[in-house]
């Protein structure tokens, strides 16, 4: 089945007619005005390559590594509350997937089946990924579970205290079930610093916090000892008019200095986006609509399509800009450059039609 998708916008052609609108606009829209999932776009687009040439790259190596894993390109797949609405394995479907492809999957604490059948359908690393959802007593509780299930690290998101106003879902009556179905929100809106301080030292895991929109707060993860920052706004799902994440990375960057390594998600879409964001900086980048899309076609042999069509996207890139390993990438391969293509939640994919936004 998945091999007649060469594209990416295949897939997404595919997904839009495989789901109905209400899960179509939970994968795919974001908050309010959608200003921050554009300017996601925006950002990435106004970066443009300074190639190099009469270089030797006949060997390309693609691969990354995150906290002593090994990558076969740096693309995690990110956490996903709903799954279950989008295939009918759940997060299943995405271990098998980051099993077969050779990368890593980030599970989310609101996805279905629960965490500890998510962990034994695959032997392969995981990351478990943390929503608040009780008082200190629950914390502890499920990071043990996580714990002793094998999980390899754990990831805290800090973006969402509260709920985005996704207006696409809120116009349609229609809640994901991780929405719907989960109770004790309201202990989300009172993590502090000394609450993840708390987690990180009842783990005893490799920490990534999730949800880093500053320099500051990079700053303050470094110091309270996080081993991995994670650029992201969320795929623009929580806070409206924010900047576009690559934009952040690069305050990111600085701050951390090196002491910690460095997620981004929130826009990726095509393989030059990756190579973008490790040029600035990043040790990898993770995928959310992308996946879903992805998932909604063929589950987890369309997500490995999906990622072997990135994988080729890199490639062919690494080759024209001149460098053979991602190591070799620096700021001095990209450069600010006017942004051409319209600035939407498909806006990697000029090719598709006006009727498959929304």
């Amino acid at each position: 089945m998945t091999e007649r998708f060469e594209t990416t916008q295949e897939i997404i052609r595919a997904a839009r007619a495989s789901v109905s609108q209400p899960v179509w606009n939970y994968i795919t829209g974001a908050a309010e005005t959608e200003t921050t999932m554009r300017r996601n776009r925006h950002a990435l687009d106004r970066i443009a390559f300074r190639p190099r040439v009469l270089r030797d790259v006949s060997e390309i190596d693609v691969s990354g590594t995150l906290l002593g894993h090994s990558l076969r390109i740096p693309v995690l797949l990110a956490p996903i509350g709903s799954l279950q609405t989008i295939t009918p394995d759940g997060a299943i479907a995405v271990a098998r997937a980051a099993a077969g492809f050779g990368t890593l999957q980030m599970v989310s604490t609101v996805t279905q089946p629960g965490l500890e059948e998510i962990a034994e359908s695959v032997d392969h690393p995981k990351i478990f990924q943390i929503y608040i959802r009780g008082d200190d007593c629950w914390i502890r509780d499920l990071v043990a579970r996580a714990r002793d299930a094998g999980y390899a690290a754990l990831a805290l998101t800090v973006d969402s205290a509260h709920y985005g106003r996704r207006e696409r879902q809120l116009l349609s009556r229609w809640l994901p079930p991780s929405v719907r179905t989960q109770t004790g929100r309201e202990w989300q809106t009172r993590i502090t610093w000394e609450t993840m301080a708390m987690m990180k030292e009842h783990g005893g895991l490799p920490f990534i916090l999730k949800g880093i929109q500053t320099a500051e707060d990079a700053e303050m993860a470094v110091e309270h000892g996080i081993d991995a920052v994670y650029v992201s706004n969320h795929g623009g799902r929580q806070l409206d008019h924010g900047q576009g994440a690559i934009d952040i990375l690069r305050e990111v960057v600085a701050a951390v200095d090196g002491r910690a390594e460095i997620v981004l998600d929130s826009g990726i879409a095509r393989g030059t986006d990756v190579l973008k964001a490790v040029a600035l900086g990043a040790d990898a980048v993770a995928i959310g609509r992308l996946q879903a899309w992805a998932l909604a076609v063929g589950g987890t042999a369309t997500l490995i399509r999906a990622l072997e069509i990135l994988e080729a996207e890199m490639h062919n890139a690494m080759g024209l800009v001149g460098v053979t390993a991602l190591d070799q990438l620096d700021p001095g391969y990209v450069t600010e450059a006017p942004a051409v293509t319209e600035a939407t939640e498909l806006g990697a994919f000029p090719l598709l039609g006006e009727e498959i936004r929304l």
